[in-house]
């Protein structure tokens, strides 16, 4: 970890809400998307873009080569990442997104928590308040009525809450110097996972053309995203990032307000109040 950054002691909450933005951002235009094409062709050509994006600006900022090790921590974050994605989708078509979307989102921010507080300590009180407080309201913002009886998909939703929560981890362990390096790394891994999922399903992977701007927004926003969270980890603590980028939830319900109309519930709103709450204390406690 990096003490300050280039917004001070507030880079981590900066970064880590930038990524939350951007991240919730893809998933909105990811589930508009994967109502006209395969989910996992969409996650295959959006891992894609992100990859090229990433190796493009590895390239420009002449970021080093990656050591072995670096190689190792990219490439398993990378698979352990495709498997929560792929779990994720899964889980949101075929189970109740009232159980499968908070189970997920929650396990995801818990699992690097824990391994933070045991690398770098337990945080200021503040800041652990605040942390307690986003939990609860990812849990609030991703609430979805689901029709009575129907499969609740809980299982795939623990397994991409582990994949996710596991990729959140193992993403930071590579040298500090990198970001796009370890990205493009990640990227390629999840894309060959993916790859191998498309051939073994016999998927075809055709997309209109008409959705191909869509598929470059969605792959640039999710690799923004992922830079995000890792500098906001190098700025700060883990757990914090952690937290933070796991507010996702809230930019997804707001764009889906403001585009699709669609009505902010109660639970979303008693969540999205939480979630100003929780970057109010956060900041505060880590000023």
């Amino acid at each position: 970890m990096v003490d300050g950054g280039p917004f001070g002691p507030a880079s981590v909450v900066v970064f880590g809400l930038f990524s939350a933005a951007v991240w919730g951002a893809a998933d909105f235009g990811g589930g508009l998307a994967g109502r006209r094409i395969p989910v996992v062709v969409l996650v295959l050509a959006t891992q894609l873009v992100g990859m090229v994006v990433a190796f493009a600006l590895a390239m420009l900022r002449a970021e080093p080569a990656p050591a072995p090790v670096d190689l190792a921590w990219a490439g398993i974050s990378g698979i352990v990442g495709s498997a929560g994605i792929l779990a994720l989708y899964a889980g949101l078509a075929v189970g109740r997104m009232g159980v499968v979307a908070p189970v997920t989102g929650v396990l995801a921010a818990t699992v690097p928590v824990l391994v933070g507080i045991v690398l770098d300590g337990l945080p200021q009180p503040l800041v652990l308040a605040g942390m307690l407080v986003a939990v609860v309201a990812v849990v609030l913002v991703s609430r979805v009525a689901g029709s009575p009886g129907s499969r609740s998909g809980i299982e795939l939703a623990l397994v991409a809450g582990l994949g996710l929560g596991l990729f959140n981890v193992t993403v930071t362990r590579s040298d500090e110097a990198l970001v796009f390096s370890t990205l493009t790394v990640a990227r390629l891994a999840a894309t060959l996972v993916i790859a191998g999922v498309v051939l073994v399903t016999r998927r075809r992977p055709a997309i209109p053309r008409s959705l191909l701007p869509a598929i470059l927004a969605i792959g640039v926003l999710d690799m923004a995203g992922n830079a995000g969270y890792l500098l906001a980890e190098q700025t700060g603590s883990l757990a914090v990032a952690a937290v933070l980028s796991s507010l996702y939830p809230v930019t997804t319900v707001i764009l889906a307000a403001l585009v699709l109309h669609e009505r902010i519930t109660r639970s979303h709103a008693a969540g999205i109040a939480l979630a100003l709450l929780a970057v109010v204390l956060i900041a505060t406690g880590s000023a």
